[in-house]
């Protein structure tokens, strides 16, 4: 199917209520399989990328990999996993990654974790980029919150360059890996990609968590015990 045939791509309204935690293993499990032979392999964030991991270290992933989080690269290496600094690596073979929303254009919201930034320079250095995700991942039309991640530096005057795009709010969480304060942006997110020009052009914006659809080469999306490939 594609990304432009909307009736082919699983909704929250089409499909029957299941549990998400069997959802997230079924993807996970099925996109471990993407990774037999890979050479090179990013690792996303998050409770579906959990269960990717104990996948891939269930069947003896031998692959060099770059983690996009603390958390993913503790528990990675706790199952085994060759975890090993990006600086070592200018490109990946693979990478595979979980999503908060995913619409039927193939725009994709993550950073529910704070680990956006990361994940979408991964995601950006892979010669394939896998979205994994249960039903209620997939949505009609993209929504607010928007994650943000911005530089404590100016950081009230960033704030007051985004409040003109829309409403922000500052997440009471630790900073990123890499010293960034956390953000959501709460505005309409109509047209994605105008947004993501305008909140890149803002000095202070480190990166925000709209995906765009050139950057994803595959969306696995677990509907029941079924995983379904989507591609555009």
């Amino acid at each position: 199917c594609t990304a432009k045939d909307q009736t082919s791509i699983p909704t929250r309204a089409t499909l029957s209520s299941v549990s998400s935690e069997s959802e997230k293993k079924a993807v996970g499990e099925a996109a471990a399989l993407l990774a037999d032979g890979v050479a090179t392999l990013g690792l996303g964030t998050g409770s579906t990328v959990t269960y990717l991991l104990h996948a891939l270290a269930a069947r003896g992933c031998k692959a060099r990999c770059v983690a996009t989080s603390v958390a993913t690269e503790e528990l990675g290496r706790s199952l085994g996993l060759f975890i090993e600094p990006f600086d070592a690596l200018s490109q990946l073979d693979l990478a595979i990654d979980g999503a908060d929303q995913i619409d039927p254009d193939f725009w994709v919201i993550k950073g529910g974790g704070g680990a956006h930034t990361r994940e979408k320079i991964v995601a950006n250095a892979a010669q394939r980029f896998v979205v994994i995700a249960d039903h209620s991942k997939m949505v009609e039309k993209l929504s607010s919150p928007l994650p943000l991640e911005i530089f404590s530096f100016g950081l009230e005057a960033t704030l007051a360059h985004i409040r003109k795009i829309g409403p922000v709010t500052l997440r009471e969480v630790s900073k990123s890996p890499d010293g960034g304060v956390i953000a959501d942006y709460h505005g309409t997110l109509e047209n994605p990609y105008a947004l993501g020009a305008l909140l890149h052009a803002i000095p202070g914006v480190v990166d925000h968590g709209l995906f765009a659809p050139s950057l994803i080469s595959d969306v696995l999306v677990a509907q029941g015990e079924k995983v379904t490939r989507l591609t555009h």
